[in-house]
């Protein structure tokens, strides 16, 4: 129970003291008039002023609160190395033990994970979250049980108690990092990419040659190993061999006594692309669809096209000057023998034999083919005939030959069961609600897979790989029609873009493959074949360790699953004949950025409050308790600041100058006052 004097005025408090100002102008006159009765006169106005005032006097029973004691126990990745653990654990368990048994004071213990993603140690918006539950009168002290790696120490926050660190990890602790500087999200294929690396020691690093071992890996391969000093970055470059994504994987192996080896791999998930695409396209002779494939190869700004139409074969003579025919002559022997290889793709559109290339030339594209070129045949009427480029040398490449037969009458062409399944033809715009064409050549299969039919189930599209290469014969000269909408038209350039991308082997229409795709530490599976069902496929861990998971057809020809990884690192999948590697997690994960114990990031918090940062490896500190404002913290010691918070329950009020005495007072004094200056 505890007592005080409160006013609560009658009147502002401007009023009041001008009538008490008035009052001491009036009893100033009274002395200098020489009036007997100024004294009590004085009181009367005193008397009459303090009732104005409202005194009263105020009992509130109080009950004391406790003090509350923040502990923070840091559980982050970082703090899990070495005997961080059983650092953390013991002196926590000490510690609340101590807090507890102070008279008084009561302790909250908050665990600190990881932060989500690759945020790090949250440590102080874990404490914020925390003080937004208790009142801060009653906060006498902040303990953090951390090896001082925090992540967001610049969150501001007003603390209402002394803030200490206390520290985990042993002051001989050292590491190994290797971290990249610089990696590039792309890179052109066949180009060199230079990355930026760093190994460096930290900590109290034993006296070494100053170089380090480096194993670099491309897409799970057998690595390579290099010596590369320490302490300086190095430029390294790198040459991605194929497009889409091209896992590399770098590694120092672990050296005696460092305190982990999770820092000591990198991954990066760089994906290839082509500078240029280098097509050749050939036009046999001038027709209606002979600016389908010009339009469509220059619409593209990554293909660098290079046509030629022969307007008059070697036959026709008309007497019209050569030169007026062509800006230039057709550089046969070096497009076919001396630069063929300089090109991604080859298109042969209506080209038949006359004489223009030479047998040499045609087998010379042949084996360009097989040695890992494209050819794309899109055949008209010289296709059937005696001319045809399958009775050449190209024709042992061709995946069908000619039957001499064309079929001129309208049809729609259609996508094959196989084709459903093909990346190529799969899924085409409109739904197969396409416009007729109205020729097709006759053709005999020999190899490959036909995606689309035509007159009676004939093949119209084949495609075929040849030794590294790939071949396409498309049997009609008629789908420039659906570009000029006849009969409502068709994905004539859908079509034609994804035919001439699979022959240039981009990894997305591959036919046979195997992806995947991470999301933070969970990974989407993707199988694509031509099968009608595939084997379950194996997951390999960074520990070697193999998770077998069958897989759902999600589309025709796309079977998928997912799975999580249950640690950050290179996965190897199998699938039958296809095989593939993906990373999981960060590049180099936040936690393990820097691993040694350090007070230096927390200091200009703990500084502000007067903490302090204790080793625990010297001991447990003792507690005392300091005034709010001094030094709470020594050699050996931290401080808490008591609070004295106290919960109100009852409050009582007695007016001091209730209205009768007030009345009684003011008129005796009045009275006297005249009385004693009426016998003057």
């Amino acid at each position: 129970m505890t007592g005080s004097i409160i006013f609560d005025p009658l009147i502002p408090w401007s009023l009041l003291i001008m009538v008490a100002v008035i009052a001491a102008i009036s009893v100033m006159l009274a002395v200098v008039r020489g009036l007997n009765g100024w004294a009590l006169r004085a009181l009367a106005a005193l008397v009459v002023i303090a009732a104005l005032a409202g005194p009263s006097y105020q009992q509130e029973d109080r009950t004391p609160l406790t003090d509350i004691v923040m502990l923070l126990e840091d559980q982050s990745a970082s703090q899990q190395l070495s005997d961080r653990p059983a650092q953390t654990s013991s002196a926590a368990d000490t510690l609340a033990t101590t807090i507890a048994a102070r008279p008084n004071t009561e302790v909250r213990r908050i665990t600190v994970p990881d932060g989500e993603g690759d945020a790090g140690t949250q440590l102080m918006t874990a404490l914020s979250a925390a003080l937004a539950e208790e009142p801060r009168a009653r906060i006498s002290g902040i303990v953090a049980i951390s090896d001082g790696q925090v992540h967001d120490p610049e969150l501001p926050l007003d603390l209402p108690a002394p803030m200490h660190l206390l520290m985990t990890g042993k002051e001989d602790d050292w590491d190994r990092r290797l971290s990249i500087r610089n990696a590039p999200a792309f890179a052109i294929i066949d180009e060199p990419v230079t990355l930026t690396l760093r190994i460096e020691d930290m900590g109290a690093a034993p006296e070494g040659s100053g170089l380090a071992p480096l194993d670099i890996s491309v897409d799970g391969a057998e690595p390579q190993s290099f010596q590369v000093p320490i302490g300086e970055d190095i430029e390294l470059p790198i040459t991605l061999p194929h497009g889409g994504r091209n896992v590399i994987q770098f590694t120092v192996p672990e050296a005696d006594g460092e305190l982990t080896d999770r820092n000591n791999t990198a991954l990066i998930q760089m994906n290839g692309v082509r500078d240029r695409l280098r097509v050749l396209l050939v036009s046999g002779e001038p027709h209606p669809g002979g600016r389908t494939w010009r339009n469509l190869l220059k619409s593209d700004s990554s293909v660098d096209l290079v046509h030629f139409t022969i307007l008059r074969p070697p036959e026709k003579q008309d007497g019209v000057p050569v030169s007026e025919l062509s800006l230039i002559a057709f550089p046969t022997r070096e497009l076919f023998l001396e630069r063929i290889d300089d090109f991604d793709l080859i298109i042969f559109d209506r080209y038949k034999r006359r004489g223009i290339l030479p047998a040499l030339y045609l087998d010379n594209v042949a084996n360009y083919i097989r040695q890992g070129g494209a050819v794309l045949v899109a055949a008209g009427p010289d296709f059937a005939s005696a001319d045809s480029l399958y009775r050449s040398p190209l024709g042992s490449a061709l995946p069908a030959s000619p039957t001499a037969r064309v079929l001129e009458e309208p049809y729609l062409p259609t996508v094959t069961d196989l084709g459903d399944r093909h990346p190529v033809t799969t899924g085409l715009p409109e739904g197969g609600d396409w416009g007729r064409w109205l020729r097709q050549i006759d053709i005999a299969q020999s190899s490959g897979h036909s995606v689309m039919s035509g007159i009676d189930d004939r093949p119209l599209l084949v495609l075929d790989r040849v030794g590294e290469g790939r071949v396409a014969l498309l049997a009609s000269d008629h789908a420039w029609l659906w570009n000029r909408g006849y009969e409502g038209g068709g994905p004539q350039l859908e079509l034609l873009r994804r035919l001439a991308h699979w022959m240039m082997k981009e990894p997305e229409l591959e036919e046979e493959s195997l992806t995947a795709d991470a999301t933070g530490q969970t990974m989407r599976i993707k199988r694509r074949t031509l099968s009608d069902q595939v084997p379950p496929v194996t997951v390999t861990d960074p520990d070697g360790e193999t998770t077998e998971l069958a897989l759902t057809e999600t589309s025709p020809g796309v079977f998928e699953t997912t799975f999580d990884g249950p640690e950050i690192g290179l996965y190897r999948l199998v699938n039958g004949d296809e095989t593939a590697v993906i990373g999981l997690g960060p590049a180099a994960p936040r936690e393990f950025e820097q691993t040694i114990a350090t007070a230096d990031v927390l200091e200009p918090v703990i500084a502000t409050l007067r903490g302090g940062t204790i080793r625990l490896e010297d001991g447990l500190p003792r507690l005392r308790n300091v005034r709010d404002g001094r030094p709470a913290a020594g050699r050996g010691w931290i401080g808490l600041t008591p609070r004295d918070a106290f919960e109100t329950r009852d409050v009582r009020q007695t007016n001091l100058l209730p209205g009768w005495l007030v009345l009684l007072l003011s008129l005796g004094l009045l009275t006297a006052a005249w009385l004693r200056e009426g016998r003057r």
